[in-house]
């Protein structure tokens, strides 16, 4: 059986996944094949498309096409919560309650537009709850045997914004939502935009920024009212909507509302991180971690007494510092965060949703390079076409001619095999430095990534050695946790160590990505550390790079002089 989800019904992220006979063929974000961030507003057409020629399947062979958005019936206590929350705005409180799902019905023309495109016409369409779409790719594709607790956390879907559960027997069971306005994504973004940030964007740059705060200098509990078994926002303050949103003198409206800044006071500008911006991030960080862990608390610890397995999604889940302290708890054995935890990844989880509805036994994920690929004689004719007529040659030993580059000191733009599907560079459309050469993580923030100085960056380490490193034999493939560095690597790597002495890491194996692994064991020959550091392959405000050219174009753009397109090198 056939079936592609598609995702983009909450206007970002659009993208597509394609499930054979229960396995993930191909994935991919709409964002890398249009070159615009996130990709607003959009469906997944060009990434579908890709889907389809990867697997080698005409549209006609799909049987099923999954969607996460479903309709929520007047029943359901979400449009009650929603209406009753948003008694100052009655206009939105009785569309709720009249009109059911906000956005379902163009959701659903808008997909069946697409579908017609495609020459899907022939597909049956499978609505799924957008939660069910987080839990889904979470916990079928965790490859966890037993009861399994399941968790999702992000801004909102229809009007679910929590989800608590668990998965048995390929089954999912909810035990607790929590609805619109109510969320904790929603916080986090809302200060995230108080902080001078893009929301769905910049919540990784607040995260990144608390380790340098004190979050104990500012109580932000105003912002949530937090009893232990339930919570509710402060939409006075942020999740704010309509004419209670703070607009600047350019008339942009803000999730936060006018009263947060008569609290706390103006609104961040610039990229310095100063005084009192980085405490409130600490402490929005410190405020995030708290109520999550309490929820889990009182809804997860009997299930997780059970087997200690907890399967994480929706964009809080990309959070690392929280998964951290959630792999920290007594009772968690092994966290899985399915790796595109955003709404990117509801593609995944409205497929295999449906896959398993219809009969189909899902297969454990076993990596995340679902995309594009181009050979070398792809590269060599990109560089041939290329208007900025780069220099280049043929490479018998990449990985070794890559690792003299990082060793002397360079960056190095590694291209090759499958494009991964989510947020981070595994090793196929990265920026590489030597994680012990002093200043190279500045240089690529303020020379070829263009943003904040203050930003961390990641190790990838070989799996022999991360044991020792990490101080865990926890799986770590996707760069979704982070992780306390033991004390001998910390001056060894110092390049990859945030400031708060943890790394977000990627276990490199040989068997998923045999090249990557090739290159760090060529490093460590110079360097004695079976470690690199590792960036995406883009720009700030950039999707990572997809083709060759994509590569080629960033490559003349910043002042990278090493890019490695497969066997090919570049050079300015």
């Amino acid at each position: 059986m056939i079936v592609l989800g598609l995702s983009g019904a909450v206007s970002h992220d659009p993208s597509a996944a394609l499930f054979i006979d229960g396995e993930l063929i191909a994935a991919a974000e709409e964002e890398r094949f249009l070159r615009e961030k996130h990709a607003k507003g959009r469906f997944p057409y060009e990434s579908a498309r890709f889907c389809l020629r990867q697997a080698g399947v005409s549209a006609g062979q799909v049987d099923a096409v999954a969607f996460p958005f479903a309709p929520v019936p007047l029943t359901s206590p979400a449009r009650w919560h929603y209406a009753r929350r948003h008694w100052y705005a009655p206009d939105r409180a009785l569309l709720a309650l009249l009109h059911g799902n906000r956005h379902y019905r163009r959701n659903m023309r808008r997909l069946h537009e697409l579908m017609a495109r495609l020459g899907l016409d022939a597909a049956r369409v499978v609505p799924v709850e957008h939660h069910l779409a987080h839990a889904s790719s979470a916990y079928h594709l965790s490859g966890f045997q037993g009861k399994t607790a399941v968790l999702g956390i992000d801004g909102k879907g229809e009007y679910a914004t929590t989800f608590f559960g668990y998965g048995e027997g390929g089954r999912i069971h909810k035990l607790k939502e929590f609805y619109d306005p109510d969320s904790l994504g929603g916080l986090y973004g809302a200060i995230t935009e108080y902080l001078g940030f893009e929301m769905l964007d910049g919540e990784f740059k607040v995260m990144g920024m608390a380790p340098y705060g004190d979050p104990e200098r500012f109580d932000l509990s105003r912002l949530i009212d937090f009893d232990g078994r339930g919570f509710r926002i402060n939409t006075e303050l942020v999740n704010v909507v309509g004419l209670r949103r703070y607009k600047d003198q350019h008339g942009k409206g803000y999730f936060f509302g006018p009263k947060l800044l008569d609290w706390l006071g103006p609104k961040r500008e610039g990229d310095a991180i100063d005084d009192p911006y980085v405490d409130y991030a600490a402490a929005v960080q410190a405020l995030l971690e708290r109520v999550s862990l309490g929820l889990i608390d009182h809804y997860l610890a009997p299930i997780l007494a059970d087997t200690g397995q907890l399967c994480f999604a929706g964009g809080v889940a990309l959070n690392v510092k929280l998964n951290q302290r959630i792999l920290a708890r007594p009772d968690v054995n092994e966290l899985f965060v399915q790796p595109a935890a955003s709404d990117a990844g509801t593609a995944i989880g409205a497929a295999s949703y449906a896959a398993h509805g219809l009969g189909e036994r899902i297969r454990p994920l076993r990596h995340v390079y679902l995309g594009p690929s181009f050979d070398s004689a792809a590269c060599a004719a990109a560089c041939r076409d290329h208007p900025a007529r780069p220099q280049w040659r043929r490479l018998a030993d990449p990985a070794a001619e890559g690792a003299a580059i990082l060793a002397a000191g360079q960056p190095l733009a590694w291209f090759q095999g499958r494009m991964e599907f989510g947020p981070r560079a595994l090793g196929n459309r990265s920026i590489l430095g030597a994680p012990n050469r002093p200043g190279i993580a500045e240089r690529i923030n303020a020379q070829i990534k263009y943003r904040e100085r203050w930003r961390p960056f990641c190790p990838s380490i070989l799996d022999r050695a991360a044991a020792e490193i990490l101080q865990t034999d926890h799986p770590a493939p996707y760069m979704t946790l982070t992780f306390d560095v033991a004390e001998a690597w910390k001056a060894r790597i110092p390049e990859v160590v945030h400031e708060d002495g943890t790394a977000r890491a990627q276990v490199v194996s040989r068997d998923t990505n045999p090249r990557y692994y090739a290159l760090i064991e060529e490093l460590e020959k110079h360097t004695g550390a079976p470690v690199v550091l590792n960036t995406s392959l883009n720009r700030r405000g950039e999707p990572m790079v997809c083709s060759p050219r994509d590569a080629l174009d960033m490559f003349f753009g910043c002042d990278l002089q090493y890019l490695m397109l497969e066997d090919i090198l570049v050079t300015k």
